[in-house]
């Protein structure tokens, strides 16, 4: 049933993955609408959500905030599905890298280097990373799915970006690995997402409230001597993107536990509180406290 569903299904992304930008973002408007308004995906979770993270904000100001959110998140949606046929340098046109410097400097003074990034405008294009020049081989962490066709799927996808895609379980052997054998590599790591329930979680401060926090980035980081920096990406307009590397440190020994951490979530909060319909807010980022934790 499950490879049945996956053949239906993929000549159909492959061929809205054909389609001219301008004809692409009219289905990607009308599945707004269905997303929206028909099946309303997660819209609860959506507005205690934004309720919690702007609670001076008006109901008008958040149900804006929600609009224009699920618009994004269509468009985001779908130019995951284009990847499947844009060329290299369509992409590199539409995100845009600021100053790939600074990883090409962090690949001289490090023997590996983590990017740490939220779920905030694309983090799928972002590993266009790999088409500029730079040394080191680039890996991206994801969750597998348990359905094998749709998880081959999302590994085609990220392949057009010359990513090699691990799942979580795979990253730290890998990680170790490379560094033993001399294999340059930078691993572009989603670090906002809640780590599993646990009593001795970190905590951090994030869009005002308690937030147990993933340190497993910070962790390998100084496990492995390896070189962190902050992947701050910004919707220019429709279809294009800008993204910016904030060196965080070559040196993470050098820092006391979870101060690393804490400055990534201070960063990304910093952009959400710029323009918060880019951050995926269909994610229950305050389901338990430190109270019902254990």
């Amino acid at each position: 049933m499950k490879k049945l569903a996956f053949y239906i299904i993929y000549p159909f992304l492959w061929l809205i993955s054909l389609l001219p930008f301008p004809i692409f973002y009219l289905v990607s408007d009308f599945c707004y609408i269905i997303v929206y308004y028909v099946i309303g995906y997660r819209k609860k979770i959506v507005k205690d959500n934004l309720k919690n993270a702007f609670p001076n904000k008006s109901k008008a100001e958040l149900i804006k905030i929600e609009k224009k959110f699920y618009q994004h998140m269509c468009d985001m949606f779908l130019e995951m599905i284009k990847t499947l046929t844009i060329s290299h340098q369509q992409l590199k046109k539409r995100f845009v890298y600021e100053n790939i410097e600074e990883l090409i400097n962090f690949e001289k003074q490090c023997s590996g280097t983590i990017l740490m990034c939220g779920h905030y405008a694309s983090y799928e294009w972002a590993t266009a990373i790999n088409f500029y020049d730079t040394k080191n081989k680039g890996y991206a962490i994801y969750k597998k799915i348990k359905n094998e066709y749709f998880d081959k799927l999302i590994k085609d996808i990220r392949a057009n970006l010359g990513t090699t895609l691990i799942s979580s379980k795979e990253v730290i052997p890998r990680m170790i690995r490379n560094k033993k054998s001399g294999i340059g590599s930078s691993y572009y790591m989603i670090a906002d997402q809640s780590p599993k329930k646990s009593n001795s979680a970190h905590w951090v401060n994030f869009m005002g409230r308690e937030t147990p926090a993933f340190t497993g980035s910070e962790a390998m980081a100084k496990k492995l001597d390896f070189g962190i920096l902050y992947l701050q990406v910004t919707k220019v307009k429709r279809g294009y993107y800008s993204a910016k590397l904030i060196p965080l440190t070559a040196s993470p020994k050098d820092f006391s536990d979870f101060e690393i951490t804490d400055k990534f979530f201070s960063l990304l909060e910093e952009q959400i509180y710029q323009d918060p319909a880019y951050y995926l807010w269909t994610h229950k980022r305050w389901k338990y406290t430190k109270e019902n934790s254990l």
